[in-house]
Protein backbone atom coordinates (compact mmCIF):
# COMPACT_ATOMS: atom_id res chain seq x y z
CA UNK A 1 0.00 0.00 0.00
CA UNK A 2 1.00 3.65 -0.01
CA UNK A 3 2.02 3.25 3.64
CA UNK A 4 4.59 0.48 3.07
CA UNK A 5 7.61 2.77 2.90
CA UNK A 6 6.79 4.87 5.95
CA UNK A 7 5.19 1.99 7.82
CA UNK A 8 7.97 -0.56 7.44
CA UNK A 9 11.15 1.53 7.47
CA UNK A 10 12.93 1.07 10.82
CA UNK A 11 14.01 4.71 10.72
CA UNK A 12 10.38 5.84 10.79
CA UNK A 13 9.59 4.51 14.28
CA UNK A 14 11.37 7.41 16.00
CA UNK A 15 9.72 9.91 13.70
CA UNK A 16 6.24 8.44 14.22
CA UNK A 17 6.67 8.74 18.01
CA UNK A 18 7.87 12.34 17.62
CA UNK A 19 4.99 13.11 15.27
CA UNK A 20 2.35 11.53 17.53
CA UNK A 21 3.50 13.34 20.66
CA UNK A 22 4.41 16.59 18.84
CA UNK A 23 8.03 16.33 20.01
CA UNK A 24 10.49 18.87 18.68
CA UNK A 25 14.24 18.29 18.33
CA UNK A 26 16.48 15.49 17.11
CA UNK A 27 14.61 12.33 16.12
CA UNK A 28 16.92 9.44 15.37
CA UNK A 29 16.76 5.71 14.79
CA UNK A 30 20.12 4.16 15.64
CA UNK A 31 21.18 0.66 14.61
CA UNK A 32 24.59 -0.43 15.86
CA UNK A 33 23.63 -4.06 16.46
CA UNK A 34 24.14 -5.04 20.11
CA UNK A 35 25.05 -1.54 21.28
CA UNK A 36 22.11 0.39 19.78
CA UNK A 37 20.51 1.33 23.11
CA UNK A 38 23.84 2.39 24.60
CA UNK A 39 24.68 4.52 21.54
CA UNK A 40 21.18 6.04 21.61
CA UNK A 41 21.64 6.99 25.27
CA UNK A 42 25.08 8.45 24.53
CA UNK A 43 23.73 10.52 21.61
CA UNK A 44 20.78 11.75 23.71
CA UNK A 45 23.14 12.83 26.49
CA UNK A 46 25.25 14.73 23.96
CA UNK A 47 22.13 16.38 22.47
CA UNK A 48 21.08 17.60 25.91
CA UNK A 49 24.61 18.78 26.75
CA UNK A 50 24.89 20.69 23.46
CA UNK A 51 21.50 22.36 23.90
CA UNK A 52 19.79 20.59 20.99
CA UNK A 53 17.02 19.61 23.44
CA UNK A 54 16.15 19.86 27.14
CA UNK A 55 15.05 16.25 27.50
CA UNK A 56 15.00 13.10 25.41
CA UNK A 57 13.15 9.84 25.17
CA UNK A 58 15.64 7.03 24.65
CA UNK A 59 14.28 3.67 23.65
CA UNK A 60 15.67 0.33 22.60
CA UNK A 61 13.79 -2.60 21.12
CA UNK A 62 14.86 -6.06 20.01
CA UNK A 63 12.24 -8.26 18.40
CA UNK A 64 12.98 -11.56 16.71
CA UNK A 65 10.49 -11.40 13.86
CA UNK A 66 12.37 -13.24 11.16
CA UNK A 67 13.68 -16.82 11.28
CA UNK A 68 16.36 -15.96 8.71
CA UNK A 69 18.48 -14.06 11.26
CA UNK A 70 18.31 -16.96 13.74
CA UNK A 71 19.19 -19.45 11.00
CA UNK A 72 22.17 -17.39 9.85
CA UNK A 73 23.52 -17.02 13.40
CA UNK A 74 22.99 -20.73 14.03
CA UNK A 75 24.75 -21.69 10.78
CA UNK A 76 27.64 -19.38 11.69
CA UNK A 77 27.87 -21.25 15.05
CA UNK A 78 27.45 -17.98 16.95
CA UNK A 79 24.56 -19.22 19.10
CA UNK A 80 25.09 -21.36 22.19
CA UNK A 81 24.16 -24.96 21.32
CA UNK A 82 23.15 -25.60 24.95
CA UNK A 83 21.07 -22.37 25.03
CA UNK A 84 23.05 -21.08 28.01
CA UNK A 85 25.31 -18.05 28.31
CA UNK A 86 28.66 -18.71 29.95
CA UNK A 87 29.92 -15.14 29.93
CA UNK A 88 33.63 -14.80 30.82
CA UNK A 89 33.86 -18.57 31.33
CA UNK A 90 36.01 -21.16 29.57
CA UNK A 91 32.73 -23.01 28.84
CA UNK A 92 31.54 -20.10 26.65
CA UNK A 93 30.22 -21.52 23.40
CA UNK A 94 28.09 -18.75 21.89
CA UNK A 95 25.34 -16.45 22.98
CA UNK A 96 21.60 -16.63 23.52
CA UNK A 97 19.26 -14.20 21.78
CA UNK A 98 16.45 -12.45 23.57
CA UNK A 99 13.70 -9.92 23.01
CA UNK A 100 13.14 -6.79 25.00
CA UNK A 101 12.14 -3.15 25.08
CA UNK A 102 13.05 -0.18 27.24
CA UNK A 103 12.19 3.52 27.17
CA UNK A 104 13.75 6.22 29.33
CA UNK A 105 13.07 9.93 29.72
CA UNK A 106 16.37 11.67 30.34
CA UNK A 107 17.02 15.31 31.21
CA UNK A 108 19.72 17.38 32.76
CA UNK A 109 19.65 17.39 36.56
CA UNK A 110 18.83 21.10 36.60
CA UNK A 111 15.89 20.65 34.20
CA UNK A 112 14.57 17.70 36.25
CA UNK A 113 14.79 19.81 39.40
CA UNK A 114 13.01 22.79 37.76
CA UNK A 115 10.18 20.54 36.53
CA UNK A 116 9.91 18.56 39.76
CA UNK A 117 10.71 15.29 37.97
CA UNK A 118 11.85 12.38 40.14
CA UNK A 119 15.40 11.20 39.54
CA UNK A 120 15.72 7.43 39.32
CA UNK A 121 19.38 7.41 38.24
CA UNK A 122 22.19 9.75 37.29
CA UNK A 123 24.36 9.08 34.25
CA UNK A 124 27.73 10.56 35.17
CA UNK A 125 29.37 9.93 31.80
CA UNK A 126 29.33 7.84 28.67
CA UNK A 127 31.56 6.79 25.81
CA UNK A 128 31.22 4.80 22.60
CA UNK A 129 33.69 3.26 20.16
CA UNK A 130 34.30 0.59 17.56
CA UNK A 131 36.95 -1.96 18.51
CA UNK A 132 38.75 -1.96 15.18
CA UNK A 133 40.55 -5.04 13.92
CA UNK A 134 39.97 -8.16 16.04
CA UNK A 135 39.94 -11.92 15.61
CA UNK A 136 36.52 -11.48 13.97
CA UNK A 137 33.81 -8.85 13.53
CA UNK A 138 31.97 -10.09 16.65
CA UNK A 139 35.09 -10.58 18.82
CA UNK A 140 36.09 -7.83 21.28
CA UNK A 141 39.45 -6.06 21.29
CA UNK A 142 40.74 -5.89 24.87
CA UNK A 143 42.83 -2.75 24.33
CA UNK A 144 39.92 -0.93 22.70
CA UNK A 145 37.65 -1.94 25.57
CA UNK A 146 40.16 -0.55 28.10
CA UNK A 147 40.35 2.74 26.15
CA UNK A 148 36.55 2.91 26.08
CA UNK A 149 36.32 2.32 29.84
CA UNK A 150 38.94 5.04 30.39
CA UNK A 151 37.03 7.44 28.12
CA UNK A 152 33.79 6.84 30.04
CA UNK A 153 35.58 7.46 33.35
CA UNK A 154 37.15 10.63 31.95
CA UNK A 155 33.76 11.85 30.69
CA UNK A 156 32.25 11.18 34.13
CA UNK A 157 35.20 12.83 35.94
CA UNK A 158 35.63 9.65 37.97
CA UNK A 159 38.57 7.49 38.93
CA UNK A 160 38.42 3.69 38.54
CA UNK A 161 38.52 3.09 42.30
CA UNK A 162 34.99 4.53 42.78
CA UNK A 163 33.37 2.08 40.35
CA UNK A 164 31.62 -0.83 42.02
CA UNK A 165 30.03 -2.49 38.99
CA UNK A 166 30.59 -2.68 35.26
CA UNK A 167 27.82 -4.29 33.24
CA UNK A 168 28.92 -6.17 30.16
Amino acid sequence: SVYDMTGNAASMVAHRVSYHFDLIGPSLAIDTACSSSLVALHQAIRSIQSGDCESAIVSGVNLMLSPEVFETLRDAQMLSPDHTCHTFDAKANGYVRGEGCIALLITSQSFAYQCGLPQRAIVCGSAINQDGLTAGITAPNGQSQVRLYQAALHDAHLSPDVVDLVEA
